[in-house]
């Protein structure tokens, strides 16, 4: 008779194996099964649903037989389950999307799978110990062959598909030169053959499409900018017209009444959410929020052994509350652990009373289908998270550095994640993982901070945590010239708050150890030195530390230096400098003979915030115009009449005023 399953010891508390399992099987059934393909990225996904099939044995035998497992295979399951979540929902997109975008986005779409493909192989390779694990033979070679397909694996890029593209863009193209000049002509026979190539069909199927493509325009708005939004509207306007041209009349008017039929149908058919069914049942009341009084979707529990929702307790400690709201005692750590029993017993609660319970429960053993697919990732991502702060709370030190690894990727991809890290309790371990001695772990450490405080409800969180000393302390003394550039950068994302500027430049240590990186640093941490010190000296009081502790003659050596490699960064932060009196005159003192002419040289082959600052620069150290005179040409006027129309609005002010002292000064022979 087989032992009954034991988690390790270390684990206690936190997301147990067999659900995490339960939920891997589930997940890669659901992609291996995927046979209503859609008319793009088919190779691509047949590619990735051949390899999660090779996985499908490994997860099978690890729930059947009951194997415990290292920490280093618990993360890579972990990661995998993640990996398999942005697997399922790029096939959905795929399939449930705008084709035709889907097409012209070919590349960058056949580039996401290529990602997912060597990730999951990565993640095997590196984490999965097989030689350690009791499974059979036959499963460790479907494994090992998975690696070594991965180390093999080429983007995939249909070329029929970037064909169609072609074609696809040159009927678009056509169609816009065409409406330009008002003949409006277009060969509609070979556009519906093209089109039909990729499912659109029927009056419907074009209708359709033109409704996803709405939505996408509207996804887009927010990221993609007016150009894309603009590119989706063409292709609407095109498919429009075809379906005018190509369908009759009453065709049309049938599409529009089908759809309406079916929004309708949608619509009534939408189950009550539990939480409105519930309030029609006696609820027991250890299935309610203390905070919220409502039912717990996410019961967490807090370091005082109380529990509450995940939302609710979460609003609470985002709002600066650091006590339990129950007791009122002081909260030890902020690392929220999910309560797995009661939300077991709270989803039976919903089986007998038959009300929907819709989340990803892992008790269940059943990742559920989820109309949002941000909950899926959501949730994946929150159960690792929440592992991953328990690894920094308990675990050894070599797993703590892997830990904090792991979460400084998962706060690098996006801010949903940076959000859901921080909830996880992240931030106070980090913190105190910044004292490591172990160069790898301060510098995870350091830069996973960094990447958390991007989200500005998190930079919050960090400096409540009493990090900035710390952070101070990496900048100063990092095991690393990555960690103390890292540092330097989390210090200039602080101080991007207002409120943080003053608190962070009055520091007596800070100005110095940024002016020490700025001149002993590699490129990448010189940059973020003079970004942090740019940040800092927007208030007043902070430029004339700066000045003082010798920040303008290395200002200027970095300027006149080729290889220093961040000109645009110490010509931004000099200009800052010469707007006191402290800074102008220090510029004034040690100036370079050539700094004139290397500012009227970026004036004319710099970017265009190199110009901007030279400008800006040149106006305060040529009162008179008499010396700056001898070093311009007719570019160089030129390209100041073309600042004065066309840069920003600081820019055009302050290139017209250099412009009118010019003028002014070449009127007079005696300059000349």
């Amino acid at each position: 008779m087989d032992k009954p399953f034991q988690p390790l010891p270390m684990f206690a508390g936190f997301p147990p194996i067999e659900p995490l399992i339960a939920s891997l099987i589930t997940i890669s059934d659901e992609i291996s099964s995927i046979s209503n393909l859609p008319p793009v990225q088919v190779k691509n996904i047949l590619v990735l649903t051949r390899r999660i099939r090779l996985l499908s044995p490994l997860f099978t035998e690890m729930q059947e037989l009951k194997i415990p497992l290292v920490p280093s295979a618990i993360l890579c399951f972990t990661e995998l389950l993640s990996l398999m979540v942005r697997a399922k929902l790029l096939i959905q997109g795929c399939t449930e999307s705008s084709y035709l975008w889907s097409l012209i986005q070919t590349e960058v779409l056949s580039k996401e799978f290529n990602a997912i493909v060597k990730e999951i192989s990565r993640a095997l390779d590196i984490l999965l110990p097989l030689q350690m694990m009791n499974i059979s033979i036959d499963v460790k070679e479907q494994v090992e062959l998975l690696c070594k397909l991965g180390k093999r694996v080429d983007l995939v890029v249909d070329p029929k598909e970037l064909e169609r593209r072609k074609e696809v863009l040159q009927i678009i193209a056509t169609s816009k030169e065409n409406n330009d000049k008002g003949n409006g002509v277009i060969d509609v026979a070979r556009a519906r053959e093209i089109l039909s190539s990729i499912g659109l069909r029927s009056s419907v199927d074009f209708s359709e499409e033109i409704s996803k493509l709405k939505a996408e325009a509207t996804n887009q708005g927010g990221t993609g900018g007016p150009i894309v939004v603009s590119r989706i509207h063409n292709i609407i306007s095109l498919l429009s017209y075809l379906r005018s041209m190509v369908f009759s009349f009453e065709e049309n008017e049938i599409t529009l009444e089908l759809l309406k039929q079916k929004i309708v149908k949608e619509n009534l058919t939408a189950p009550a959410s539990s939480s409105s069914r519930a309030m029609l049942t006696d609820v027991p009341n250890e299935f309610r929020c203390p905070i919220s009084h409502e039912i717990m979707r996410e019961p967490v529990t807090v370091a005082t052994g109380h529990t509450y929702d995940r939302d609710s307790i979460s609003k609470w400690v985002n709002s600066g509350h650091r006590t339990c709201p129950k007791s009122g005692w002081k909260l030890t750590h902020m690392a929220l652990i999910p309560n797995y029993n009661l939300k077991s017993m709270i989803h039976q609660w919903h089986q007998d009373n038959n009300i929907p319970f819709n989340e990803f429960t892992p008790c269940s053993s059943v990742l559920h289908r989820s109309n949002k697919r941000e909950d899926i990732g959501h949730s994946a991502v929150r159960l690792t998270s929440e592992y991953l702060v328990g690894k920094l709370a308990t675990a050894s030190p070599e797993m703590q550095c892997r830990a904090a690894y792991e979460i400084r990727l998962l706060a690098k991809s996006s801010m949903d994640n940076r959000k859901i890290i921080a909830e996880a309790g992240a931030i106070p371990f980090l913190v105190n993982s910044l004292s490591s001695h172990e160069p790898a772990m301060q510098e995870n450490a350091v830069t996973a901070l960094l990447n958390l405080s991007i989200h500005s409800d998190n930079k919050i969180l960090i400096m409540e945590a009493a990090a900035l000393q710390r952070i101070l302390l990496v900048l100063e003394t990092g095991k690393t010239m990555a960690a103390k550039g890292n540092a330097a950068a989390a210090i200039s994302s602080l101080s991007i708050i207002d409120d943080y500027k003053a608190s962070i430049g009055v520091q007596p240590r800070v100005v110095a150890a940024l002016i020490s990186l700025l001149q002993e640093g590699t490129t990448t941490a010189k940059r973020d030195a003079a970004t942090a010190l740019t940040n800092l000296a927007v208030y007043n009081p902070i430029q004339r530390t700066v000045v003082y502790e010798g920040a303008v003659p290395l200002l200027i050596g970095i300027l006149t230096d080729e290889k220093a490699g961040i000109t645009d960064d110490a010509l931004a932060l000099l200009t800052l400098l010469s707007g006191c009196s402290e800074g102008m005159e220090e510029i004034t003192r040690t100036r370079s003979k050539d700094l004139v002419t290397l500012l009227v040289d970026l004036l004319k082959f710099g970017s265009q915030r190199g110009k901007e600052n030279s400008v800006s620069l040149l106006l305060a150290l040529n009162k008179d115009g008499a010396e700056l005179v001898r070093h311009l040409d007719h570019q160089s006027f030129s390209l100041l009449r073309r600042l004065g129309a066309k840069g920003s609005p600081e820019a055009r002010e302050r290139a017209n005023l250099l412009l009118r002292l010019l003028i002014k000064c070449c009127s007079n022979p005696a300059n000349l």
